[in-house]
């Protein structure tokens, strides 16, 4: 009998160079790895499905030292992706590829079973209708960020584009993660309530949204929002990636609105350090205490 894991993230491994007023570094990075350091942190019984060059199998053996199952495949090259940060926004950067790893099958996904699947492309083609439709068919929950379906290279840069199989893929997700940049580009809405609403149209049962200063939520007909609170800005690659993961991991056993408060404080955390959510979780909740609860 297969594992029923709590939860799985699937993604590509990205090799990050980061460019911002702190200075050039390069990060481990992959919206995988971002969440599975969430859920393991959590307790939760963890697994990441990636693809990555064997030199950069560090980041394997990091998430197998605390506790995830990690299903890699070895391809020729990682995807490297170069992050250029032109302002304080967290929402405003350029990225460049120089290299990808392809695209994953249904295959890689087919004795995976989770209680959640939460889908972290970088790229389009990364994940294909056929990887989500293998997953639907499980009959488990499916959390899928839009930017690995409208972020598309062109010369070198990635770019937003329409995303004409929106509606055929979203069909089959249960949870819709964007930025609100990526919002108003689906939907022509500037407002983020308007835009949280068109895309429930297309689907999805419940709508995160993250900006600068925060996160929204729309689940049951409901919005829910909870704004970030980093002592110090360090981390802001990886932010969209470990807000979801810790959304739907606390999703698992609390309603949307503890959900929400519960995501925006790991992400305020993980944001005051480069790469990963490393912190206790006494700390989120001690954040809470301070910040959300008043």
């Amino acid at each position: 009998m297969n594992t029923l894991y709590d939860m799985v993230f699937m993604g590509h491994y990205t090799k990050d160079t980061i460019v911002s007023s702190a200075g050039t570094r390069i990060v481990n990075g992959g919206a995988f790895s971002y969440g599975a350091h969430v859920a393991a942190r959590m307790g939760l019984k963890t697994a990441a499905v990636t693809r990555l060059a064997e030199e950069d199998y560090g980041v394997v053996r990091d998430l197998e030292s605390l506790g995830v199952d990690v299903m890699a495949r070895v391809t020729p090259a990682s995807t490297c992706l170069r992050l250029e940060y032109p302002s304080d926004d967290p929402d405003q950067r350029i990225i460049r590829v120089s290299s990808e790893a392809g695209a994953f099958t249904p295959e890689e996904v087919k004795t995976v079973d989770a209680k959640c699947f939460v889908l972290g492309a970088s790229i389009r083609g990364e994940i294909g209708r056929e990887v989500i439709r293998e997953l639907a068919a499980k009959r488990r929950r499916i959390a899928v960020d839009v930017q690995g379906f409208i972020r598309v290279v062109r010369e070198g840069r990635l770019a937003n584009e329409e995303w004409t199989e929106a509606a055929g893929v979203l069909c089959m997700v249960d949870v819709l993660k964007t930025d609100m940049v990526e919002a108003e580009s689906l939907t022509g809405a500037a407002e983020i309530h308007t835009a949280a609403r068109r895309l429930s149209g297309y689907g999805p049962r419940e709508i995160v949204i993250t900006h600068r200063d925060g996160v929204l939520v729309f689940a049951e007909g409901e919005f829910y929002e909870a704004g970030f609170y980093p002592e110090r800005m360090v981390g802001r690659s990886g932010r969209g990636d470990t807000c979801i993961a810790s959304y739907m991991a606390r999703r698992l056993s609390s309603p949307p609105g503890e959900a929400t408060v519960w995501a925006a404080a790991v992400t305020s955390l993980k944001m005051e350090a480069e790469g990963p959510f490393r912190r206790e979780i006494g700390e989120v909740e001690e954040l809470i205490r301070r910040k959300y609860r008043g």
